[in-house]
């Protein structure tokens, strides 16, 4: 079974009160996959005909707010990171953290497995006059930072114009307002060639991070205009999807633009959005609760299909 993962950061499952911003967005992509339901704590535990929302602890026994290093390289390693330094940690990943990623980063792992892996994000120019020195310096994210470690080739702006990449806020606006020569395209285009792009490998991780700052800013206009990319956006990935080929998996680091009560991150569970094969998500919700469990349960995707045929 192939498998794509959308990664959104600083996105938690907030409550049903107006200080979440998806009560007072418009979201018929999500209340269409949830079966009448928004995006928010009350939904975890759903079980519908194409998809499931469980829900993920974010702090993993350490105190204070979860935060977006330590988070995403617990996704990435399937290792509890914040355990690890002893706290959370914010921004880009230290000295301790780097190392950690470039021993057990999923593409790494994932390679050395056999399977064929990408991340999908498109990289502007200047990222590949660093790239040529090596990743000079620490301000690189962790899901950069696993692609360099797992000898993954990265995309530029000529994928992304050739349609083989796409652009971390996914329609391109960021890019034409810095004066980049690339089109603008609608969520739902972006969807149609995020799927067209993750059915050339057995595993494809694309990354979205407005979310996270939309939080910080703490802006309703902002927080809104980013659910409604977001809603588009997976609405039609889950649509165009084939259960039978294919399984999608969504979910974050933390919470943050779920509650306009603060512009730091929450203590809020963290969503794990299931799309595909019903038998599958069965076999997977026992055993995902926190941010560490989302690796061993790529395995269990990936290796999905060899299952069926051995019995």
């Amino acid at each position: 079974m192939r498998l794509l993962f959308i990664f959104i950061d600083g996105l938690g499952l907030g409550s049903d009160k107006p200080a979440n911003p998806f009560i007072l967005t418009d979201t018929p992509g999500f209340n269409r996959i949830l079966e009448g339901s928004s995006l928010t704590s009350s939904a975890a535990g759903f079980v519908g005909k194409e998809a499931s929302l469980l829900k993920l602890d974010a702090t993993l026994g350490v105190s204070g707010l979860p935060q977006s290093a330590t988070g995403q390289a617990s996704i990435f390693t399937g290792f509890n990171a914040p355990a690890y330094l002893g706290e959370h940690t914010n921004g880009f990943p230290n000295y301790k953290l780097r190392k950690l990623l470039a021993s057990r980063g999923m593409f790494g792992q994932l390679k050395r497995k056999g399977y064929k892996v990408c991340f999908a994000n498109a990289y502007r120019p200047a990222f590949f006059e660093m790239l040529r020195r090596g990743l000079p310096g620490e301000r690189y994210s962790c899901s950069t930072l696993i692609t360099y470690y797992g000898g993954l080739r990265f995309f530029s702006l000529e994928d992304l114009n050739n349609r083989k990449a796409l652009y971390m806020d996914i329609t391109n606006d960021i890019l034409l307002r810095m004066g980049c020569k690339v089109p603008l395209i609608t969520p739902e285009e972006g969807a149609h060639r995020l799927l067209k792009i993750s059915s050339l490998y057995d595993f494809c991780l694309f990354e979205y991070f407005l979310s996270d700052l939309a939080g910080h800013m703490g802006e309703e206009k902002e927080a809104v205009r980013v659910i409604s990319i977001l809603d588009r956006f997976i609405g039609t990935l889950t649509e165009q999807l084939d259960p039978g080929e294919e399984f999608l998996l969504v979910s974050s680091d933390h919470g943050n633009i779920e509650d306009f009560t603060t512009r730091d991150h929450t203590l809020n569970q963290v969503p794990a959005l299931l799309v595909g094969d019903y038998k599958l998500r069965q076999e997977l919700q026992p055993s995902m609760s926190c941010l560490t469990d989302i690796l061993p349960n790529v395995y269990k995707v990936l290796e999905w299909k060899d299952e069926i045929h051995a019995d």
